[in-house]
């Protein structure tokens, strides 16, 4: 009780009616379980987003009869104006859906290709003229084709019944009429937007109007991308891809040395996938399959399985110990296999074996953190983004995420469309040559972004996930214990401290064999990190870089949703 004192002096009788049901809301320092806000319970509709006036988009299609679908389309444009710094029409996007009518799970693959006019061969002459080895994170080289506004249309005509002009309107209005800059999206604008003003195109006289970046508070405006949202409304998918606006993007790429092409966007097209899961305990959690990373949250959870995490106890040595040693396995496979399935053979139900997951795990020494891990062989390996989920009155739930990848993305932006281009073709490799994300043209860059559902014997649980590169998969497993294991409430699970291993192998660099570095937030015991420690875990501290995190559960026994939303973020969960 003497722990919770402090929040009864500042919450009153509200804390101390939480105490007396038991429930234990104490501060992250003391690493005990705590939310930083309570739950939102609503009986017909939530939305979860990172920015709050997104989230009130959404909410107000639902209450206009849209679906939940409509609503994560409108909450989504929204964040593509409020919050560029993690997402926009120039990005991709992928989404889990769960309808109520035909009472199964939809995947969609809103992912981008490269352009089919830059070879290999010539992204290497590109390169050496940088004097690189590796795509640039800015510029015209590591575009990709935007892959959100085919998204949209392939979502809204399955499962949308609002006409979409109905569903970009808010995002017109805001953009035409301006609205003012949330807290840390503010932050993160000014540390992106200094990179642009040596580009080509109008992503710094965009977003640093008079030359510097907008401030907290300060009102934005964006008449650009409220014309170009007026023009996909009013002409569909086709004008993005295949009319004027490919037109003007085709037209800029030539004049500033890009290969992006109207062809490539013509080309397009989403990809309707199954999503492939693993049950724990009871829980059957869903991901999207390759070319994003959804499976290595599977593959950390197969390995977890045969630990009684609650018996060891949430933040002691012995359960952190166990999830990190599984994340660095995990992430062999992923540097090795995860790519584009029109490229490469993955081999997909031996990853997700009971078989191979018992190999694994017979690997991981409990009394001492590995070094260097290998790749599995099968018998036959900074980004911000943002993550929203949706539920309507008819039992659809949406989980869907979407990014530029690197902040602001590549930085450039065909003046008079409003928005930038992705840099998530920088995810390619080139060596070796017979690598699965090789760079090849036509191809799909592996991807970070993965939205994350969870079923309880055949109906649906939780929509979630949690945004940050490679944190995502390392995030979706600590939610997933956190409410399957250790028992905390949506709030919590996601409030509570996290860790993220960095380190490891991946995508762009090479074999790890000094077994990495694991960050923590406060509110991890020392106890813990010290006895890590001693298990020769590289243990440290950073400012940020745990993920951000939206969820909405549905409470079968009561009829309503459950609504959470990121502490370290801008947003919040609305209902009705």
């Amino acid at each position: 009780m003497l722990k919770t004192g402090r929040l009864l002096v500042g919450c009153g009788i509200g804390v101390m009616a939480g105490l007396v049901a038991g429930l234990a809301q104490v501060d992250r320092i003391t690493g005990a379980p705590f939310a930083t806000r309570s739950e939102v319970i609503a009986p017909h509709g939530m939305v979860a987003a990172s920015h709050p006036l997104a989230a009130q988009v959404g909410l107000d299609v639902l209450k206009a009869g849209g679906s939940a679908v409509d609503a994560a389309i409108a909450t989504n444009a929204a964040l593509g104006l409020m919050e560029p710094v993690g997402n926009g029409v120039g990005g991709d996007l992928f989404a889990i859906v769960w309808d109520a009518k035909t009472q199964r799970l939809y995947g969609l693959n809103g992912s981008g290709r490269s352009p089919l006019g830059l070879s290999y061969d010539q992204m290497r002459e590109e390169l050496a003229k940088l004097d690189r080895d590796t795509i640039p994170p800015f510029g015209v080289l590591p575009i990709s084709v935007p892959g959100t506004v085919d998204a949209w249309y392939e979502l809204h005509g399955k499962f949308g019944k609002l006409p979409m002009a109905r569903l970009l309107a808010p995002t017109i209005t805001y953009a035409e009429e301006g609205f003012p800059l949330s807290e840390l999206i503010a932050f993160y604008w000014d540390r992106n937007v200094r990179y642009f003003e040596d580009l080509p195109g109008a992503a710094f006289a965009t977003w640093a109007p008079g030359g510097a970046a907008p401030k907290k508070g300060e009102i934005f405006k964006n008449p650009d991308l409220a014309r170009t949202l007026r023009r996909i409304a009013e002409g569909g998918r086709d004008i993005f891809y295949r009319g004027a606006i490919a037109d003007e993007i085709d037209a800029f790429m030539r004049e500033h040395g890009g290969y992006l092409r109207k062809a490539d966007l013509e080309a397009h097209t989403s990809t309707w996938v199954t999503p492939v899961s693993v049950n724990y305990r009871g829980y059957d959690v869903f991901e999207l399959p390759p070319n994003g990373q959804g499976i290595a949250a599977l593959q950390m959870l197969q390995i977890l399985e045969g630990y009684d995490l609650a018996a060891m106890g949430r933040n002691s040595p012995e359960a952190l110990h166990v999830m990190i040693e599984a994340k660095k396995l995990a992430f062999e496979d992923r540097a090795k296999f995860y790519a584009d399935p029109d490229f490469s053979d993955i081999p997909l139900e031996w990853l997700l074996s009971d078989d191979y997951a018992a190999e694994r795990r017979a690997l991981i020494d409990p009394a001492r953190a590995a070094a260097r891990v290998e790749a599995g062989n099968p018998a036959l390996e900074e980004g911000d983004t943002i993550y929203l989920t949706t539920a309507d009155a008819e039992g659809n739930m949406v989980s869907l995420i979407q990014s530029n990848y690197r902040g602001m993305g590549a930085g450039i932006m065909v003046p008079g469309l409003g928005f930038g281009f992705q840099d998530r073709g920088q995810m390619f490799v080139f060596e070796p040559r017979d690598h699965a994300n090789v760079y090849a043209p036509g191809k799909r860059p592996f991807h970070t972004i993965i939205p994350a559902f969870i079923m309880k014997d055949g109906k649906p649980w939780v929509s979630f996930g949690l945004m940050g590169g490679a944190m995502q998969p390392q995030g979706h497993v600590q939610i997933v214990t956190n409410l399957i294991d250790f028992g905390l409430n949506l709030q919590e699970a996601g409030d509570a401290a996290r860790w993220q291993h960095g380190g490891s192998t991946d995508y762009d660099t090479p074999q790890m064999t000094d077994g990495g570095y694991v960050y923590f937030e406060t509110g991890i015991p020392w106890e813990t990190l010290r006895a890590l420690k001693l298990k020769r875990h590289d243990v440290r501290t950073d400012l940020g870089g745990y993920g951000g995190y939206q969820a909405i559960m549905w409470d079968a026994e009561n009829e309503v949703y459950i609504g959470a939303s990121e502490s370290r973020k801008d947003g919040h969960a609305v209902g009705y």
